[in-house]
């Protein structure tokens, strides 16, 4: 029997239902039809803003064909985890295809990102080892800090002056590990890794980099944070996914053979997990084959994201940080960020809604994402809609008024 003060507990939770009576709920909106830069939702054309498909390879050719193809040979799922009978040479082409991009020795692949960063997170330093995080890593992150049993540390927002105090608190022979975003998936600002490798040095410290967002993104040819640095001999480990630029489903570590080999055998979300589907793994392999032989998209990336912050800028929005196609617009208030969202969708504009506990509830912003394969007549309308529901809405200290 479930307990009364659980059952009061769900009760209590009343958020949604307040937010779909008062018609600006923006939650779980299913698409109909997705054309990349373009979407359907209830019959209507909207033009998608809140999509994390930087290089907009979700509906390329080479990459449709690759997962059908993968379908009639390999079937629609493996059945099994990588550990087990899950494994397909589709896996091993792919690990091996990202630990060369990436410039690492070896890569091994898990289901999603997500799980990605559960388990190499969890595995690595132990019941007696420190992980230090940035206050505003990924999720992900911070529950494979939980599930690692170690002392878990978190320093300011790329507070360089912070990482050292808590870093110098730890006994040099203390197995320790510096776990950041390379780009923070709210914020959209770089981590600053020059300076944490220094003080990883320092230290005695590892150093992983979620590259979520970063591959495809930063780098030559995408490959990533650590090469926009030129500091990926200096990384331990870099995780990323597949849903974002690779088009697809599933995520990576790569690391040294020694460190990969050691995760393979202990990554429990990977062990315990279904394999990532032989469709969502051709898919990725397509897509990064595509961004190594295309490098005008990632012109087309930065040149459409340059754009776009400028513009906005001119309009008076205010967007803190951003220093790449992740642009938060900030509100700073709940209930206008999600006034704002519906609004915009109203007028054929799909964005995302952040607000607390996500982030500060001064802290409330709307998070829009350019992607390589927006267009200028796009990109116009999106400004346009913006700024008329902004002054719409009474918003003149986001948004200067014509």
């Amino acid at each position: 029997m479930i307990q009364e003060s659980l059952l009061e507990k769900i009760r209590s939770f009343t958020t949604p239902d307040e937010l779909k009576s008062a018609g600006i709920y923006p939650y779980f909106r299913a698409i109909e039809k997705n054309n990349d830069t373009e979407v359907m939702i209830g019959g209507k054309r909207v033009l998608m803003f809140g999509s994390n498909s930087y290089m907009g390879l979700t509906n390329h050719p080479e990459v449709l064909k690759a997962a059908k193809d993968a379908i009639d040979q390999y079937g629609s799922s493996c059945s099994g985890s990588r550990f087990l009978n899950g494994t397909s040479n589709l896996h091993v082409e792919l690990e091996e295809a990202l630990a060369k991009h990436i410039g690492k020795e070896a890569a091994l692949t898990f289901t999603t990102g997500f799980q990605t960063n559960l388990g190499a997170v969890s595995a690595i330093t132990g019941r007696n080892g420190v992980i230090i995080l940035d206050e505003l890593d990924h999720a992900s992150i911070i529950e494979g800090s939980r599930l690692s049993f170690s002392k878990v540390l978190k320093y300011a927002h790329n507070n360089m002056q912070d990482l050292e105090q808590k870093l110098s608190t730890v006994p040099l022979e203390t197995i320790k590990m510096i776990v950041v975003d390379g780009i923070f998936s709210m914020e959209g600002d770089i981590c600053k890794l020059p300076d944490i490798v220094k003080l990883a040095k320092k230290y005695q410290a590892l150093v992983m980099v979620d590259d979520a967002h970063s591959l495809g993104v930063l780098g030559k040819l995408g490959k990533g944070t650590a090469d926009h640095f030129g500091l990926t001999d200096e990384v331990d480990l870099i995780v990323g996914t597949f849903s974002k630029s690779l088009a697809s489903l599933g995520g990576y570590v790569a690391g040294s053979k020694e460190m990969i080999n050691y995760l393979k055998h202990t990554a429990r979300p990977m062990i315990f997990s279904a394999s990532t589907p032989p469709s969502a793994t051709a898919s990725a392999l397509a897509a990064l084959r595509i961004i190594q032989r295309e490098p005008e998209r990632l012109e087309k990336l930065w040149s459409n994201t340059a754009y776009m912050v400028n513009a906005l800028q001119e309009l008076g929005f205010e967007m803190g940080a951003s220093e790449t196609p992740i642009i938060p617009i900030y509100i700073r208030d709940n209930f206008l960020t999600f006034k704002f969202t519906q609004r915009l969708f109203e007028e054929g504009v799909f964005v995302n809604p952040v607000v607390s506990p996500a982030v500060k509830s001064d802290s409330s912003l709307i998070r829009m994402s350019i992607m390589a394969t927006h267009t200028k007549e796009q990109l116009d309308t999106a400004l346009e809609k913006l700024q008329m529901v902004a002054n719409e809405l009474g918003l003149a200290r986001h948004v200067s008024v014509a």
